[in-house]
């Protein structure tokens, strides 16, 4: 009898464990369905977002693209009317910093300037030296330089792109 009774204790302790082991299966299976919906709603909401600013920073891009040859031709006109003004230092500066920046936007890869714009502005950039120095020396000449130097800019910046073909 007694040992009847350890047989219906331990039956009973089996079927305890095995109800609490697949309570616990049975939760761990409402946490991973309910994280699974969780993360399915998550991306529905993340992914058109994440579209959306790239749509937003694509244009932004091209923006700027379309952009940077005017502050190029800013500067060097800003330039142009301090050397005039007889500020040939402040001039100087403007001009230096006009033709690194023209540089960078040259040897950029997605530049702002087509082939046959490159050219035009590498015969600019060929003036670098010459114009720099004269400002430096308080040269009058200077100020027809960078006048000739906005109009070739200008000319540069304003030739058609080649069509695509």
């Amino acid at each position: 009898m007694v040992t009847e009774k350890n047989d219906i204790r331990e039956e009973r302790n089996l079927k305890n464990e095995t109800g609490a082991a697949s309570g616990k299966n049975e939760m761990l299976k409402r946490v991973g369905i309910v994280g699974a919906i969780a993360l399915v709603a998550f991306l529905l909401g993340f992914l058109p977002a994440w579209l959306s600013a790239r749509n937003y920073e694509n244009e932004r891009d091209a923006a700027v693209k379309t952009l940077r040859p005017s502050v190029l031709q800013n500067n060097l006109a800003t330039a142009t009317i301090n050397a005039r003004r007889g500020e040939f230092e402040q001039a100087r500066q403007q001009t230096s910093d006009f033709f690194t920046d023209l540089r960078a936007e040259v040897d950029r890869e997605e530049s702002a300037f087509s082939p046959q714009q490159r050219e035009a502005v590498q015969q600019i950039l060929a003036q670098r030296d010459e114009t720099i120095t004269q400002l430096a020396r308080n040269d009058a000449a200077a100020v027809d330089r960078l006048t000739d130097l906005y109009f070739a800019f200008m000319q540069a910046k304003n030739s058609p792109a080649p069509e695509k073909k």
